[in-house]
């Protein structure tokens, strides 16, 4: 009876430091150390480069920034846009306008001064001032993503003063449409070749669009 004591204690004392031993408990899952939550990106990140997708957009996202203003600038403590800002926007607009396949995301900003709470709505107010303008100039409201305000924590000048530069939103490439034709079709090669074209035309040819018409 004791020898059967002894190895009772023995057999759960073993059990308890395997278990110690495994960060996933000793009943886990097959192959749950191995799955982080990122098991397979690099699979799908090799398939968009392969396919063209990724470099395109890539390539979207530094053209958009070249060619056009990507930010606009606010008053402090105000999310109103002025003259100067819709201007800009009206120049998204026009060179958003050209890439139907295009998704787009815009982020809010402000400066140092205030609370992180009251500015990151601040800087939510923005962006949906932003998105709200595109959307009156013909962007479908469903090229915009979903909006993202980083409020303060993402300053361009280093200061707790009032900094027109921090307050600010900038528009950037996000992705691609999946419901497009020419995306769902996988027909990169014809986007790619419009591209192609596009590119023997003068810059000012994209952004001086008059800007009728909606993309819905």
């Amino acid at each position: 009876m004791k020898n059967k004591h002894i190895t009772a204690v023995l057999l759960g004392t073993s059990l308890m430091t395997l278990g110690a031993c495994s960060p996933v408990g000793f009943f886990s899952e097959a192959g749950s150390r191995l799955d982080t939550g990122s098991f397979g990106n690099a699979t799908m990140n090799n398939m968009m480069v392969q396919s063209g997708e990724e470099g395109y957009m890539l390539d979207l996202a530094k053209r958009f920034s070249e060619q056009v203003p990507s930010t606009v600038n606010f008053e402090f403590n105000r999310s109103e846009l002025d003259e100067s800002a819709r201007a800009i926007l009206r120049q998204q607009a026009n060179w958003i306008r050209q890439f139907p396949e295009v998704r787009f995301r815009v982020y809010g900003h402000t400066d140092l001064v205030g609370s992180n709470a009251y500015n990151r709505g601040l800087g939510q107010r923005r962006a949906n001032a932003v998105v709200n303008y595109l959307v009156s100039q013909g962007i479908s409201r469903s090229r915009l993503e979903a909006v993202v305000s980083f409020g303060e924590t993402r300053p361009l000048i280093a200061t707790q003063n009032r900094e027109r530069r921090n307050r600010r939103t900038v528009t950037e490439v996000s992705g691609f449409v999946k419901s497009h034709p020419r995306v769902i079709d996988g027909k990169y090669a014809q986007i790619i070749y419009r591209e192609y074209v596009a590119s023997a035309t003068a810059v000012s040819g994209l952004t001086g669009v008059n800007g009728g018409g909606s993309d819905e």
